[in-house]
């Protein structure tokens, strides 16, 4: 995990214990993109930019019905490919990102994901956003996912200063038991969705609108006027 090298905003320590415990009721540790194997949920996850997991989960049984391993994937048409997952959009760039991402990983690891971060950020495709999910998720190893929902949230709740993924994931993991990273990350993706959203927060179904030092701040997209007719 990198060091952190900025003071954490204050009382964020405290706060984020807060956090981690009053999520806990309120959300499963689920990932929601559907997957039988780290394999599987790496190919997910990288599909999983830009779209929803609902719009993955569509395309994901028809690809791996098709290509079920990183051998079969690797030597994958790229074309056919693309048809497959055209839906989830960017299908070229994402495409060729799986089809490299499984080429390594048949050709430099017989076909197994690797277990370690140092070896899976090696992988053509994957960042280290997208290796947490798979380290947390398809084995067990904690990690600190940060996509767009868990900047958006730390920094509204004052748990970190920092926009820089890297320096989040660092400030976070600072502050909260090992054990709990994996399932704070899930947890805050699915509070960003449903309740801390971007423009117009429901901060008044917030369980941590007493903490949050941003509550009943944020800004909150206007009313659209009615069309005139």
């Amino acid at each position: 995990m990198p060091a952190t090298t900025a003071r954490a905003p204050r009382g964020a320590r405290a706060r984020a214990l807060q956090v981690v415990e009053r999520l806990k009721p309120e959300y499963p540790a689920e990932c929601a993109l559907s997957h039988r194997n780290p394999f599987e949920l790496l190919v997910a996850t990288i599909l999983s930019a830009q779209t929803t997991d609902e719009r993955v989960n569509m395309v994901t049984p028809g690809l791996f019905a098709r290509y079920p391993d990183a051998a079969a994937l690797a030597a994958a048409p790229l074309p056919d490919v693309e048809g497959i997952i055209k839906s989830t959009g960017f299908f070229r760039a994402k495409s060729r990102a799986i089809v490299e991402m499984a080429q390594d990983v048949a050709q430099r690891y017989g076909g197994e994901v690797p277990p370690r971060m140092e070896d899976l950020v090696t992988l053509r495709g994957v960042g280290r956003k997208t290796a947490n999910v798979v380290l947390g998720v398809g084995f067990g190893v904690p990690g600190f996912p940060v996509d767009t929902h868990v900047t958006r949230l730390t920094q509204r709740l004052g748990l970190t200063r920092s926009t820089d993924p890297v320096r989040i994931e660092a400030d976070v993991c600072a502050m909260v038991p090992r054990h709990e990273w994996t399932e704070l990350s899930l947890r805050l993706i699915l509070h960003g969705r449903r309740v801390c959203l971007a423009r117009s927060p429901k901060c008044e179904r917030c369980v941590l609108n007493d903490i949050c030092p941003s509550a009943f701040k944020a800004v909150r997209r206007p009313a659209k006027r009615p069309a005139a007719k």
